[in-house]
C-alpha cells in the first residue's frame, strides 16, 4: 500500500491475526478453562473414561483401540469399500444421539472436558448398543 503524505501506512491485519473481538474471546476462554478448573476436570474423569472406552474391545467389528487423556479412536472391521463401515456407524450413532466423527473407518470419540461422569456412561451405552448390532459388522 502506497504511503500517505505524512508517511504514514495504513496498518492493519487479517481478521484472525490479533483482531480485538477475537483476543478478547480467546481470554475469556482462558478465564473459563481456569476458574472452572476444566484442565484438572479432564484429569480426573480420563481414567473413567478410558477404561469405558476399551471395554468396548470384546466386539467383534472393532478391529483397534486407542485413547490418550479425553480422546480415543476406535478402528472398524472395515467393509467393501475404504470408509464405508466409518460412515455408517457415524449416522447409527447420530441416530442413537451421540455425535462422533468419522475419518476413514476409525471413530474418534473427544467428549468435552465439562462431560460428567453419567454423560460417559451414556456414551458407553450408546456405543455398546450401535456397534454391537449384527449389521455392523
Amino acid at each position: 500500500m502506497p504511503a500517505t503524505p505524512t508517511g504514514r501506512s495504513l496498518f492493519h491485519g487479517y481478521t484472525y491475526s490479533a483482531h480485538p473481538a477475537a483476543c478478547a474471546a480467546a481470554l475469556a476462554t482462558l478465564n473459563i478453562f481456569r476458574d472452572e478448573k476444566l484442565f484438572e476436570r479432564a484429569k480426573a474423569l480420563s481414567p473413567l473414561f478410558l477404561e469405558a472406552v476399551f471395554g468396548l474391545r470384546n466386539l467383534p467389528q472393532i478391529t483397534d483401540l486407542r485413547g490418550y487423556g479425553m480422546m480415543a479412536g476406535i478402528q472398524l472391521k472395515p467393509r467393501e469399500t475404504p470408509g464405508e463401515a466409518g460412515s455408517l456407524a457415524q449416522r447409527r450413532l447420530f441416530d442413537a444421539g451421540l455425535h462422533v466423527k468419522a475419518t476413514g473407518d476409525a471413530l474418534i470419540v473427544a467428549p468435552a472436558f465439562v462431560t460428567t461422569e453419567d454423560e460417559i456412561g451414556r456414551m458407553i451405552e450408546v456405543l455398546q448398543k450401535v456397534l454391537g448390532r449384527a449389521e455392523m459388522g
